[in-house]
């Protein structure tokens, strides 16, 4: 099996090819230049740097969310137009679970975050059973110090939320907080690649016309519609 995964959840966007033998190819940029301009020219390359065409894929992996609002829509309208386009099979894949996949088998939970804005995160929670990735807390978005109540023991932070709030998370959790290192602070399409092809082995696929980003919180053009239509 190959599968081409796509990540846009953030700013750093990604594109892979996975097969179940391993990652074949994966290209990123960390550039202020929109998903939208480089997505389709990096799938392009990956494609032609691997030597393998479209319809050799098996399938197809894209990151839901949450994230960034703009860039989780261009990932899953550009995967469903190449599913819908090849009658490929796709799996959506929660950002939150590819980003603690970069920490297989953690001694301690790991809490994926995101930065929500608003000073709150997106943040959910994940542990290790034996070789199986379970998720212990829903994806949700809260203030750094509501996390305090729900998550009392050790806790291995991640994403660039965790970074960015790094000197907070430290002074509420002191020793209860670890943090992992630079190289798996972001949500990778190798990552949402590999979740992917379990998916589709499985036959847990997406049905690309319903396919949908995970947003979490809604908005903030919808909120603003909402509130315009009230006042009238």
């Amino acid at each position: 099996m190959h599968i081409l995964g796509i990540e846009t959840s953030t700013k750093t966007g990604s594109v892979a090819v996975v097969s179940d033998q391993g990652v074949i190819a994966q290209y990123s940029l960390n550039l202020e230049v929109t998903h939208s301009e480089r997505l389709m020219s990096t799938v392009d390359r990956v494609l032609s740097d691997t030597g393998m065409l479209l319809s050799q894929m098996s399938g197809f992996a894209v990151a839901i969310g949450p994230g960034s609002f703009t860039g989780l829509r261009i990932g899953v309208s550009t995967v469903k137009g190449l599913a819908l386009a090849t009658g490929k099979p796709v799996a959506g894949v929660p950002t939150l679970k590819a980003l603690a996949w970069n920490l297989p088998h953690a001694a301690y939970p790991v809490c994926p975050m995101l930065d929500a804005r608003k000073n709150e995160v997106y943040a959910a929670l994940f542990a290790y059973e034996g070789h199986a990735q379970i998720q212990t807390m829903a994806e949700t978005v809260m203030p750094l110090e509501q996390l305090v109540e729900l998550l009392p023991n050790r806790i291995i932070f991640t994403g660039e939320a965790s970074h960015r709030y790094r000197n907070e998370l430290e002074s509420l959790f002191r020793e209860r907080a670890l943090f992992a290192p630079y190289s798996a602070l972001l949500p990778s399409a190798a990552s949402v690649a590999e979740i992917g092809l379990a998916m589709i082995a499985n036959n847990t696929c997406a049905d690309p016309d319903s396919l949908a980003p995970i947003y979490i919180r809604r908005p903030e053009a919808e909120v603003a519609w909402e509130k315009r239509m009230l006042s009238r």
